[in-house]
């Protein structure tokens, strides 16, 4: 028996691997809004991290075995997003989505946005928070540059 049985909303079906704060952020903020969520971490304990108003789903595996997404049934997905703490996990399971699973919408958090090339040769889409703090803080202080002229 499957994961999504009985009805089932016309709602995306997104996969989150990593259940980290950015993660349990993020799936709390699917499940809210009404989204079908399903988050995998190979640490069960993470999944603490998640509102107790979560309605999704969560998966206790590592997320690079084939065999966790077919039981994520990954197949069904509309959209996967990496933000484990690994980029080399996160590239894996990027590509995986990808190229075996044909998965359109990839995301992957990136550490070192160096790699970022990697990421965008195989059409995958990075989020890199040293890069987004960095243009929120230079968008903070030309605020102050601005104020002084």
């Amino acid at each position: 028996m499957g994961l999504f049985t009985g009805k089932t909303k016309n709602h995306d079906y997104i996969i989150i691997i990593g259940c980290g704060r950015l993660g349990a952020n993020l799936a709390d903020t699917l499940s809210d809004s009404g989204g079908n969520v399903l988050i995998i971490d190979y640490n069960k304990d993470s999944f603490r991290k998640l509102s107790p108003s979560f309605g999704g789903l969560t998966l206790t595996g590592d997320a690079t075995d084939i065999d966790v997404l077919h039981e994520a049934q990954i197949e069904k997905a509309t959209g996967v997003v990496s933000v484990t703490n690994n980029d080399n996990t996160n590239i894996m399971v990027a590509q995986l989505a990808k190229e075996l699973f044909n998965i359109q919408r990839v995301i992957a958090r990136l550490y070192d946005h160096e790699r970022e090339c990697v990421y965008r040769e195989f059409g995958i889409d990075t989020i890199c928070p040293a890069v987004l703090s960095a243009k929120e803080i230079s968008k903070l202080l030309d605020g102050i540059y601005k104020e002084e002229i």
